[in-house]
């Protein structure tokens, strides 16, 4: 697929009509089309949007794409952030124009989504051996001379199943072994013996074409520094071996592919892909962060490699959910109306941030906290300094942006003072 079809895909995105669909959107807009709702500029807090709403700082999106693409160029490493954290083609594109190599993705459907809106380059960090969707990936890259696809292998069993289904097809697909982060870690192949039997499997097909060697440290058991650079330098061992018997001559490679890269260490990818010898073709050093996009107000706040290296810069929780007060049963309790159904709980409960209230200024969320969540309801104590009463707008940071774009499938993008300029349309 061209890139003029993906523009016109997305550009068909605004040509949508508002409707009960979208949560949170302005019941009068019903029957407008996306575009034309934009264009109207709405505001946020006065222009007739429903509670509960997320949206997404503008200012604070574009900083962050921004500095991972700075990032990215620094340490000299190509960008492939992970799509299924947002799964919203639009965000895909301005991935790409910031300097991303392609976008990473982990099931069918996704590299579906990823196709129909134009791009050109997918990194598939999973073993496929779906028969239904490897003759379709075979269809797109016969179809389309520019696509490329890049696919996890981690067993001499899954290699055969993928031959079998792609016999006959006119372009082999591009492979990547996966190293497994450790005994006990999700998916890989766990020793380097059992790696070097799964690249002589690929070598015995036409359908399959070894490019390198691929991982995921967010998984080493009991992850510390030390460890994630002992493993991340397996991986680049691994790369160097393989290069060492030859594996990756004579398949018509231009380059050889070491990837790596979740959102926690990529400090430490960084690192230790610095140190990649030379081998006999250019390295492709491929990141594949995906969480940076909006980041977030807890579990990634926490944890991101920014903490350690502040020199480097900082991301910005770029999401807030909005809620309203609907109870206030006691002083000590309020209930706000969004819960599971609306925000993500599954590393962390939201964090009251901020109260709206009409006519007067935002202010602090000051003796506020979220105790639970119901399917439709937020659970808060108040202690004494908290002033909030029914119909009060309160904002939530959320924790964990991969489990919050899931639950919208229609997101505004608002600028400081409300203004809505854009929607993120999402494909879960």
């Amino acid at each position: 697929m061209s890139r003029d079809t993906g523009s016109e895909a997305l550009a068909r995105l605004a040509e949508d009509r508002v409707d009960h669909r979208f949560k949170g959107l302005p019941p009068d807009a019903d029957g407008l089309t996306v575009g034309e709702l934009t264009a109207q500029r709405r505001n946020l807090f006065t222009d007739g949007f429903t509670t509960p709403v997320l949206a997404l700082s503008a200012e604070r999106l574009a900083h962050n794409l921004r500095l991972m693409e700075t990032y990215a160029v620094r340490h000299g490493l190509a960008f492939a952030p992970h799509g299924k954290t947002s799964m919203a083609p639009q965000l895909f594109r301005r991935q790409i124009e910031h300097g991303a190599w392609g976008i990473t993705l982990a099931v069918p459907h996704q590299v579906r989504v990823a196709r129909a809106y134009g791009v050109q380059r997918v990194f598939l960090a999973n073993e496929l051996t779906d028969p239904a969707a490897l003759r379709w990936i075979a269809g797109e890259l016969e179809s389309d001379p520019a696509f490329r696809i890049i696919c996890y292998v981690d067993s001499v069993r899954g290699v055969e199943l993928m031959d079998r289904s792609l016999r006959g097809t006119a372009r082999p697909v591009d492979v990547v072994v996966e190293l497994a982060a450790g005994d006990g870690a999700r998916t890989g192949v766990r020793t380097e013996a059992e790696c070097a039997a799964v690249a002589d499997a690929v070598a015995d097909t036409d359908t399959l074409r070894l490019v390198g060697v691929a991982g995921y440290e967010g998984e080493v058991p009991r992850a510390d520094p030390e460890r994630v650079h002992a493993w991340l330098r397996r991986l680049v061992a691994l790369a160097v071996d393989f290069d060492k018997a030859g594996r990756f001559a004579g398949a018509g490679l231009d380059e050889i592919v070491v990837s790596a890269g979740g959102s926690a260490w990529f400090d430490a990818v960084a690192d230790v892909f610095a140190e990649i010898p030379e081998l006999s073709l250019p390295v492709l050093k491929l990141l594949r962060s995906g969480a940076y996009v909006s980041h977030d107000d807890g579990h990634y706040r926490k944890i991101t490699p920014f903490n350690r290296v502040p020199e480097e810069g900082a991301l910005e929780p770029a999401f807030r959910l909005w809620a309203q007060i609907v109870s206030r049963p006691s002083a000590e309790q309020a209930f706000a109306n969004a819960g599971k159904r609306d925000a993500a709980y599954d590393l962390d409960l939201p964090s009251a941030q901020v109260v709206r209230r009409e006519g007067a200024a935002e202010r602090p969320a000051a003796g506020i906290e979220v105790t639970g969540l119901s399917d439709q309801h937020a659970w808060l104590r108040t202690g004494p300094e908290a002033d909030l009463e029914v119909g009060d707008w309160l904002g939530l940071g959320l924790s964990h942006p991969c489990t919050s774009f899931d639950k919208w499938q229609l997101i505004p993008v608002a600028e400081a003072d409300g203004t809505v300029v854009e929607y993120i349309r999402t494909f879960f």
